[in-house]
Formats: structure tokens, C-alpha cells, sequence
């Protein structure tokens, strides 16, 4: 079965990204999750004998995901399920934490970007009087960011790769829902959003570090 689930992730990521209609909006929330579900049973077959805590705490985190995604319809619900998530993932990058300087100065374009982000989204949720979305917006930029240097810091390829690909999902949403219209968005989120998942799904089993 695990040899399949990849196939079984592809197909219903497509399925949903590409030919699942908007209406009626409980079809489209079931089809967003059917990859979500079949990801999380990916990550727990990658060490089925094994129950590492870096294991518990990115299934945790990839739960707590398909919960944002059945609830993001209710925006601050979903954002904030996405956020516990990703304190999950940091939670689990932090007990493989790896040192060294040049991961540690990742920090500094990772604050960058998300100052340059965070800036604008503010400025774009003011504007439009969606004031009361701004310090959620803001705590879970800053939880992303941390889940994207954790990452780093633990020198495994998966993890590193999954949270770049997610930041830059969340980074065309959030855009394209509060700043302005991203051509494509719906594909180009989802498509790096389920890549994201499985890798850091994969990264269970990856135990190898970059230099």
C-alpha cells in the first residue's frame, strides 16, 4: 500500500485542483482533504515501527493542517488550525535541530521577507477596514517563519523544501486574497501546497543532512 500512496496523492491532488467545480462548497472541502488524509497516512507508514517524537509532532502538524483546510471557509478558524500546525512542524524541526552558522544566518532574508509581506498585507487589511484580521495575520506569519528557519536549521533536504514550498503558498494566498488578484492563484497554491505537505511527510524517514 505505501508504495501506492504517492500515485493516490497525485491523483486526487489533481482531481482537486484541476477538475473539482467550486459548488457545492462541502464536495470541494471533502476533495481538498482526500489528499490530506492519504498524506497523513504516507507520513505515519514512513517508520511504522517506530515512534519518534519528531514523527508524533509532524503528524500532529499535518492533523492540525487538514483541519485548516475543512475549516478555511471560516477564515480565522482555519488560520488559526494552520497555525498550531506549523508550531507543530517547529516543534518537530527543533528536535533535529542541527547547528550551523549558515543555516543560522538564514534568519535574516527569512525576517526580511516576512517584514516585506506582513507590511503589506497590514497596509491592504487597514485599507479595506479588515482591521480585525490583522494580528492574526501577523502571529501567523510570524509562526510560518519560524516553522521555515526551523526547517533549515535541521539540514534535511525534505524539511527545508516542503516549508520553502509552503511559505510561498500561503504567501500567493494570502496576497491574492488581501493585496491583489494572483493569475492562476487556485493552482499555483494548491500545487505547492501539496507538495509541501509531502515532503515534509517524507522528511520522517530522510535522516540525512545538507551541509
Amino acid at each position: 500500500m505505501k508504495r501506492y500512496l504517492p500515485i493516490l496523492i497525485l491523483f486526487f491532488g489533481i482531481l482537486y485542483i484541476f477538475f473539482i467545480p467550486s459548488e457545492p462548497v462541502s464536495i470541494k472541502i471533502l476533495f481538498k482533504i482526500i489528499p490530506m488524509v492519504l498524506l497523513i497516512s504516507f507520513a505515519f507508514l514512513q517508520t511504522p515501527y517506530q515512534s519518534t517524537k519528531y514523527r508524533v509532532l509532524i503528524l500532529f502538524g499535518l492533523m492540525f493542517c487538514m483541519v485548516g483546510d475543512g475549516t478555511l471557509i471560516w477564515f480565522v478558524v482555519g488560520l488559526s488550525a494552520f497555525l498550531i500546525g506549523h508550531l507543530f512542524y517547529a516543534a518537530g524541526f527543533i528536535s533535529r535541530w542541527n547547528f550551523s552558522i549558515y543555516r543560522l544566518l538564514a534568519i535574516i532574508p527569512i525576517a526580511v521577507y516576512a517584514i516585506f509581506l506582513c507590511s503589506n498585507l497590514v497596509k491592504s487589511l487597514n485599507e479595506s477596514g479588515q482591521e480585525n484580521l490583522v494580528i492574526p495575520v501577523i502571529a501567523y506569519s510570524v509562526a510560518i517563519s519560524l516553522m521555515v528557519f526551523t526547517a533549515i536549521m535541521t539540514g534535511n533536504k525534505w524539511a527545508i523544501l516542503g516549508s520553502l514550498l509552503f511559505i510561498i503558498s500561503d504567501s500567493i494566498l494570502s496576497w491574492d486574497l488581501f493585496v491583489e488578484t494572483v493569475k492562476h492563484s487556485h493552482e499555483l497554491i494548491m500545487i505547492t501546497y501539496y507538495s509541501a505537505q509531502f515532503f515534509i511527510a517524507k522528511s520522517i524517514l530522510n535522516r540525512k543532512r545538507v551541509a
